[in-house]
């Protein structure tokens, strides 16, 4: 017989877990909501209690074949085109022009969208900095960005960059035109970025509790937004001084509207709300 209620015991168990290996916060008031993400896993593994699913979990096996999907099921991926667009509108006037005259004109500027899920941030980021290098080419050279997440997931449908109509309703009607391909399946009519924007872009997946990011370059710019909220305060400090070492001095910190670096002891000074500069 089938036990699909998840004890307190075993809660507990995965709670540890998710937080030892990913440094995400799991309180008692997620316990329904993880109980019913991972139901379809006991079902499709054909496993009749969360216990023997942990089993499965903790043992080399099923490190080996089940974590991808357990963390797909854990973390939460929501996000939109042109979200939070005071912060493109920031990078553009402000901190691209502020990091041409630190480091001189026709710099090729390095982004890295740090937790992108399914792909809008760095396609935004993409569009808005293809728009910028067309009317500043004296100013930067050209562009790339980074896109990582912990979650395989997300990251192919960002890699597929096919999204249907109301995916895209936040998106200007000139770069919709501009930037994006109709299906030709009037069943299907959905959207598709094209090539020329999807060749800026490289997707790869990254765990913020890595010791080393084992990045191969500095970045100018990074966006982490409505990621850290997930995590506690000495895990964030943490992420954020690994992302410090992977940011050019001078270079630019964009965190969500919910979250604060305020008393963290890292190389980064508030400029606006929500964005850091490193000192």
């Amino acid at each position: 017989m089938i036990n699909n209620t998840l004890s307190e015991h075993d809660f507990q168990r995965l709670s540890q877990f998710i937080h030892r290996e990913f440094g995400i916060k799991m309180p008692p008031i997620k316990k329904v909501l993880l109980e019913s993400r991972l139901q379809k896993r006991l079902r499709l593994l054909g496993l009749n209690s969360f216990t023997e699913y942990i089993d499965f979990l903790f043992s080399p096996e099923g490190k080996a074949q089940e974590m991808i999907p357990f963390i797909n099921k854990v973390t939460t991926n929501k996000t939109e085109f042109f979200r939070e667009a005071g912060h493109f509108d920031y990078m553009t006037r402000t901190a691209i022009p502020d990091l041409v005259q630190q480091h001189g004109s026709r710099k090729s500027l390095k982004v890295w969208s740090a937790g992108c899920s399914s792909g809008e941030e760095p396609y935004t980021l993409a569009m808005v900095l293809s728009e910028f290098h067309s009317r500043n080419q004296s100013a930067i050279s050209g562009f790339s960005i980074l896109a990582t997440d912990i979650s395989m997931e997300v990251l192919e449908i960002a890699h597929r960059a096919v999204y249907p109509p109301d995916r895209v309703v936040g998106i200007p009607l000139d770069f919709k035109h501009k930037y994006f391909m109709k299906s030709k399946n009037p069943a299907k009519p959905n959207l598709r970025v094209v090539p020329e924007l999807r060749r800026l872009i490289t997707f790869g997946r990254l765990n913020f509790m890595d010791g080393d990011y084992g990045l191969k370059e500095r970045y100018d710019i990074i966006f982490c937004r409505n990621v850290i909220i997930y995590f506690d305060r000495p895990t964030q400090e943490k992420i954020f001084h690994k992302f410090c070492r992977n940011l050019n001095d001078g270079g630019y910190v964009f965190v969500g509207h919910s979250e604060t670096l305020h008393g963290m002891d890292v190389p980064l000074v508030q400029v606006s709300p929500t964005i850091y500069k490193k000192k």
